[in-house]
């Protein structure tokens, strides 16, 4: 093994990590397409089903998005009446996020995605909790 060893693309743990997101996104953009979603729309739209209600700060925090990836974003899905954006009266800095009954509605849509993603997958059910739990823990700040 020389010094740079290190350096090749097998042993770094981020390009294999970095290749299965692009292609685990990729699988999802003709699943979301029909639905004129982009995958960052759809997983906004997954945590407002689940909170109903967030600030822009705390839907950054859940998403891992800075502000410059979710305004254009949050502005897209207001304009197709997907979610409403209100500005807190008492702080106009603050903008409050909730999900539309549209929103709502499209969750029945798009039920069946993830079963199709797993579908995708050359994953046994116990590897792929096991990537979960891992990757979750990397997730952590």
């Amino acid at each position: 093994m020389n010094k740079y060893s290190k350096l090749e693309l097998k042993n770094q743990i981020c390009f294999p990590l970095y290749v299965c997101s692009k292609e685990i996104v990729r699988k999802y953009t003709p699943l979301l397409k029909e639905f004129d979603l982009t995958y960052t729309q759809y997983i906004t739209l997954m945590a407002l089903w689940e909170n109903k209600e967030l600030n822009v700060k705390e839907l950054s925090d859940i998403l891992f998005l800075d502000s410059g990836t979710l305004t254009p974003l949050l502005k897209k899905l207001e304009v197709r009446g997907l979610i409403k954006k209100t500005r807190l009266l008492d702080d106009e800095r603050f903008v409050k996020i909730s999900i539309t009954e549209e929103g709502l509605s499209l969750r029945d849509d798009l039920i069946d995605i993830p079963d199709k993603i797993v579908g995708c997958l050359s994953l046994e059910p116990s590897e792929a909790e096991t990537l979960y739990k891992i990757l979750n823990k990397l997730m952590q700040k």
